[in-house]
Formats: structure tokens, C-alpha cells, sequence
């Protein structure tokens, strides 16, 4: 628990009372209370939010008096409780992992997916290679079975994403992204983009099946097409599509999803890094501000090839920023960008199966002051097995509703939805089509009023319960004035995961209810609410990526914890019963590397995570550590490992 102060400060913008509370001991981080009934008595704004299921209880008070935040009871459906001896706080150069557990390096930067592909050589390398290897910050996994129900927890494929590059990691010398080789670039472009391998277990061991015929590197280069309703808009002709359609690669593939019909979503998101140009100069100057494209060099891409440069080819921006589908049983089929999804900053893409068969998609925008957004097909699913059904199914991200999230103080989620000629989304606000809706998402979501949220993540529906989980992972430039129920805390550097409720399972619904399961950091310099049987190290924070285990188990990943001066990880955090909002440490990634992409596989017997930049404060000639390899002729990499229980049992168990 920790003592806080309740203070009283002048009239908000929103001319209504605020109650800001404050640790005396650290920096302010407060929590503003919309008063709207001055009478109501201030334990009950309180506990509505900071957790409107009762997270906070016994909150006597008086200005200026001394506060204890602690744990309520809640009457839920248990959750089997995790028996993994907790890893400790710390950091330092490895994977940590509880007694009893043991992790494979399945696949590192530069390892071949081919069997003609050629070894890694640091010193040697060239863009022909690295098209064949496995691409450099490894982020989002997903695990499609490929055997029988008795083996489809160990013969499957993984698609990984691989979101960005360091130069002064990858090559010797290196001091930056902006100043390398035409060889060099090469072989950076290459690092980017996804990558398709057949992994299959053979006793205890993971083995990348180097012939097997569904191996692909997908890169910035890959030919694509662009579908729903941007496709063809005279805003997507560029040199490299001249009809608008056709398109050309994927990059800052950050996190993403699998869709029941057996395809990957992967989600474009800092798009804006890889152009150069004067922005000014340009007729989508507007869009790409509101992108955050600055123009400035931070890639060497356009020094190389002009396609890269904006004022060179000036709508090849808007050809990145999307949810783009692939196949990853069929090698020579082409990518698809989903254009009805919205383009905007894509943290990930996940699906779910509503009641009435329509698929719903939930999305995050990750940057500060951006949204949540959910996007709902016109058409519903065939839970049929044949051919028609199968080709039916892969155009249900075609067409439908996309919507942002209004957030308001009293627990209630609004849909707001961004569909051209509606709620000021016409040509009095310069959108004269759905296209321009989508292009530029982030200007109609303003525009119909949606909350600006604490840098939106990975965006999860639970399994079991299926309520969903939204990763908020941080905003240090949040101020007192910019405060809300779901955004409680200025100067935010822990995050929060909150929890949103479809009425009566009903996920296409207008409204949802929210929650906040958990307020996120240093208990011992933030206002959080874990559960009162949370340790002292297991406080978590900046939550990103995040998965569920077969019991509902919440598995929250971090980016950003060395700010507190420890490690990222993945926690495991119980989501319903008494223990609703206990979070517990299970892993420990290296120093200066990122915990991304946990994903189970059906027996919840493997576990694959992808360790990103480990020693990424380091170079290539003085890493702060050599994980995975510890060769002193190797730099560190990034790589997928696969976790497991050494008596061959459940994780978590």
C-alpha cells in the first residue's frame, strides 16, 4: 500500500471541482475527479475510478489528510492461482526465469530460414542475405498449428514481425540510422518486414524446418495490394503504384493478430521515421503532420532510393500506416492492405467471432494522446470448411464500420463512428469519401470527439470471459488539465491496462462498460492498485504486448521498465475472483531489450517470446551484453525463444 494526499485545486477547463492526489514523497501524479454531484461523497469518485468493480475500500477522508489505497473483495469466478516461484526485480545481462523453467533460442537475427540461405557473418553482410535470414527486432509471434489435433502444439508455423533496426547494433562503426552504406541500406530494408518459418518440436528441442515450402521473408519490397475503400483513390497513386492498388511492402511491423480463417495481421506503426522531405511543400501536408511525419532524415532509405522520399514520389506515405492480412500457408500469395481498418500509428490487430457472426477488430494507435479503435465487418463469418466458405471468410476486412472509443468518467465506453457524410465527416471538414475517412483516421476520430488515451497497445479479448484488455503503456506529457477516468495520471510513467465489457457479449454494441483492472509502476512513486497480495516485485510497468492462457490469466509483456531501474518482462495477472488485479514476475529479459510478442501454444505448454534490442543502449564493438550467443565475435541479436516447464507441464502451473 502506499499513503497518498488529497489536495483541492482551482476550476478545471471543464469548470467543475477537481481532487488531485499526490505523493509527497516523489514527483505528483495525479487523479482528477469530475465532480458531479457535490455531495457525492468523495470515497465513492474514487473508487469508481481508480476501479469501478471495487479495487479501492475504506477510504475515510478530509482535505489534506492522509489516504490508503487498498484491495476490495471481489465476488468473481476464480482463476486457478499461479504456483511459479516469482523472479525477483533486477537487471542484468540474461533471460531470468522462475526455478523449474527452462527457454530454447529458436531463431536469432541473421539465423537462414533456407537451406541454401548463408550462415550469419556480422562482418560480411549484404541485402542478398539478408533476405533469406531471419530479419533483425524481432516483435509480434503467432503460432498456426500445422498437424493433427495430437501434435498441434508442437508442429506449426510462427510469422514474426520485425519492427525497426539499429545501425549501431548491426554494423561495426555505426553511430546512427542516417548515415550508412548503399550496402548497408540494403541489408537494413531486408532486416524489416515478417518472417514465415515451420517450427516443429522434436522431443524437448524447437527446429526451424529450413526446406520447408512455407518458409518467406516479407519485406519493405514485397509486392502488395490495397483493398476496401482506400484501394484505387487517387491519393495512393505514387511511382510505385500507378493505379493506386497495387502497393509495395510492409515496415514497422509492430505487434498483430491471427484471424479465424488461418491468416496474420500484421500492423504497420511508426511508418512515419522511414520518409524524408520538405512537408510543407506538399498537398498531403495536413495528413502527414497529423501522422507525425517530420521529414527529417532518421533512415538512410531515401539517400538510396527515391521512392523513400516524399517530395520525390509525395503520396508513397500513405501506402504505409495499415493492418495488412497474409497467408501464411500459401507462399506466393500477395499480401493484402485492410484499408477499411483505419491508417494510423498500429500497435496490433486482434479479431473476434461476435454472436450474430460478425468479426470484430480491435486496434490501439500507439502514441500519445491517440485512440482505441474497433472496427466491425458488414458480413459475417461461414463456419464452414469448404472452398466458397474459406474464400468468403478471407474478404471480411473488406467492408463494415470503423469506430473510436469516447471514454467517459462513469464506467461507459462509447463507439463513435468515422463513416463519411456522418458527424462532421464531409466536405465541410475536407473529407469527400469513405477513403479520406480512413487515410486519415486520426483527423476523423478528432473530429467525432473520440478520448485521446495513455499511448494505446496491444488490444486483446479474453478468451474465457471475453471482456478486453487494453494495454496503455504511457504518457510522461499527459498535464493535470488533460486528465480523465481512463487517463487518471499526469506525468504518467507506469501505464494502465484497462477493461471494456460488451453488454450481453454483444461486441458490435454502440456502448461497453469500463473498467480499470490495473494502474500500473513503482507503487512506491505512483498511485497504482494492485492487488494487496501483489509483492514488491511485482509491480510492473509500461504494459505493451499481452496474452491469455487457456484459464483467462491475463500475460502482460513491458516496454519501458528500466526507467524504474528494472528489467521488462511478462507478468502473469489474474483477471477475475478474489484475486482480480494480482500480478505476479515470471520472466526477465536482458538489459536494455523489450519483452515482445507472448504467444501460447494450444497445450499452454510452450510459450514463444520475442526478446527485442537486448543491449540496446550498447553498439556493435562495446554491447552492454552478448545475448543470445555470449561469443565475444558476435554481436547481441534479437530472438524468438520458446519457454517451457522442465516436467513438460503448463506454463503458469
Amino acid at each position: 500500500m502506499m499513503i497518498v494526499t488529497l489536495y483541492l485545486t482551482p476550476e478545471s477547463q471543464f469548470s467543475k471541482k477537481a481532487l488531485v492526489l499526490s505523493e509527497s514523497r516523489v514527483n505528483p501524479y495525479f487523479i482528477k475527479m469530475f465532480l458531479k454531484d457535490k455531495e457525492q461523497p468523495f470515497s465513492s469518485i474514487l473508487a469508481t475510478r481508480l476501479s469501478r468493480r471495487g479495487f479501492v475500500k475504506g477510504l475515510g477522508i478530509a482535505a489534506g489528510a492522509g489516504l490508503t489505497v487498498g484491495c476490495a473483495t471481489l465476488t468473481s469466478k476464480e482463476q486457478a492461482a499461479f504456483k511459479f516461484k516469482e523472479v525477483p526485480h533486477g537487471l542484468d545481462e540474461f533471460v531470468t526465469l522462475p526455478p523449474g523453467y527452462d527457454y530454447q533460442v529458436v531463431m536469432r537475427w541473421g539465423d537462414p530460414l533456407f537451406s541454401e540461405a548463408a550462415a550469419f557473418e556480422p562482418l560480411a553482410q549484404t541485402g542478398e542475405k539478408q533476405l533469406k535470414q531471419f530479419g533483425f527486432n524481432n516483435d509480434y509471434i503467432g503460432f498456426l498449428p500445422l498437424s493433427n489435433e495430437q501434435r498441434q502444439s508442437t508442429h506449426g508455423l510462427l510469422v514474426v514481425n520485425h519492427e525497426h533496426t539499429k545501425a549501431k547494433l548491426m554494423h561495426p562503426g555505426a553511430t546512427n540510422d542516417c548515415d550508412l552504406t548503399l550496402e548497408q541500406t540494403k541489408v537494413d530494408i531486408a532486416a524489416h518486414g515478417v518472417s514465415v518459418l515451420e517450427v516443429r518440436k522434436d522431443a524437448e528441442t524447437w527446429q526451424v524446418v529450413k526446406n520447408s515450402r512455407f518458409n518467406r521473408r516479407i519485406t519493405p519490397e514485397t509486392p502488395m495490394r490495397m483493398t476496401g475503400p482506400a484501394a484505387g483513390s487517387k491519393r495512393l497513386i505514387s511511382k510505385s503504384s500507378e493505379n493506386g492498388v497495387d502497393s509495395r511492402g510492409t515496415c514497422a511491423n509492430c505487434a498483430g493478430g491471427i484471424t479465424p480463417w488461418g491468416t496474420v495481421l500484421t500492423a504497420e506503426e511508426n511508418v512515419d521515421q522511414f520518409f524524408t522531405g520538405d512537408i510543407e511543400q506538399l498537398a498531403e501536408k495536413r495528413n502527414y503532420q497529423r501522422m507525425i511525419f517530420s521529414g527529417e532524415p532518421e533512415k538512410s532509405w531515401s539517400r538510396h532510393f527515391e521512392r523513400w522520399d516524399l517530395n520525390k514520389n509525395p503520396n508513397e506515405g500513405n501506402h504505409m500506416g495499415w493492418i495488412v492480412e497474409i497467408d501464411p500457408f500459401d507462399p506466393n500469395s500477395v499480401p493484402k492492405k485492410r484499408t477499411a481498418l483505419g491508417r494510423f500509428k498500429h500497435e496490433a490487430c486482434n479479431l473476434f467471432i461476435n454472436r450474430d457472426g460478425r468479426v470484430v477488430a480491435y486496434m490501439g494507435d500507439d502514441e500519445k494522446f491517440e485512440y482505441v479503435y474497433r472496427f466491425v465487418s458488414k458480413r459475417r463469418f461461414r463456419n464452414q470448411s469448404d472452398s466458397e466458405s474459406a474464400t468468403f471468410n478471407a474478404n471480411l476486412l473488406e467492408e463494415g464500420t470503423l469506430s473510436a472509443a469516447k471514454f467517459d468518467d462513469a464506467g461507459r465506453l462509447t463507439w463513435l463512428p468515422l463513416v463519411f457524410g456522418e458527424d462532421g465527416l464531409g466536405p465541410e471538414n475536407d473529407f469527400h469519401s469513405q477513403a479520406d475517412v480512413v487515410i486519415e483516421a486520426r483527423r476523423a476520430a478528432d473530429i467525432v470527439g473520440a478520448t485521446p488515451m495513455d499511448r494505446p497497445e496491444d488490444i486483446e479479448v479474453n478468451p474465457v470471459s471475453h471482456k478486453v484488455y487494453v494495454m496503455l503503456t504511457k504518457n510522461k506529457s499527459r498535464k493535470t488539465d488533460q486528465l480523465d477516468g481512463a487517463n487518471p495520471r499526469a506525468l504518467n510513467r507506469g501505464g494502465q491496462i484497462v477493461e471494456l465489457t460488451a453488454p450481453g457479449g454483444d461486441h458490435t454494441a454502440d456502448i461497453f462498460e469500463w473498467d480499470m483492472l490495473l494502474l500500473c509502476g513503482d507503487p512506491n512513486t505512483c498511485v497504482t492498485n494492485y492487488h494487496s497480495e501483489t509483492t514488491p516485485n511485482g509491480w510492473l510497468s509500461c504494459p505493451d504486448n499481452c496474452t491469455f492462457d487457456n484459464q483467462g490469466n491475463l500475460w502482460a509483456a513491458t516496454d519501458g521498465a528500466e526507467d524504474f531501474g528494472v528489467a521488462d518482462g511478462l507478468w502473469a495477472i489474474q483477471t477475475e475472483g478474489e484475486k482480480r488485479g494480482y500480478a505476479r514476475r515470471f520472466l526477465r529479459v536482458p538489459i536494455g531489450a523489450e519483452l515482445c510478442g507472448p504467444y501460447f501454444t494450444p497445450d499452454n505448454k510452450t510459450l514463444f517470446c520475442a526478446v527485442q534490442h537486448p543491449g540496446g543502449d550498447g553498439s556493435f564493438d562495446k554491447p552492454d551484453t552478448r545475448w543470445p550467443d555470449f561469443d565475444v565475435t558476435l554481436p547481441p541479436r534479437p530472438a524468438v525463444i520458446a519457454i517451457y516447464k522442465k516436467d513438460g507441464g503448463v506454463i503458469g502451473s
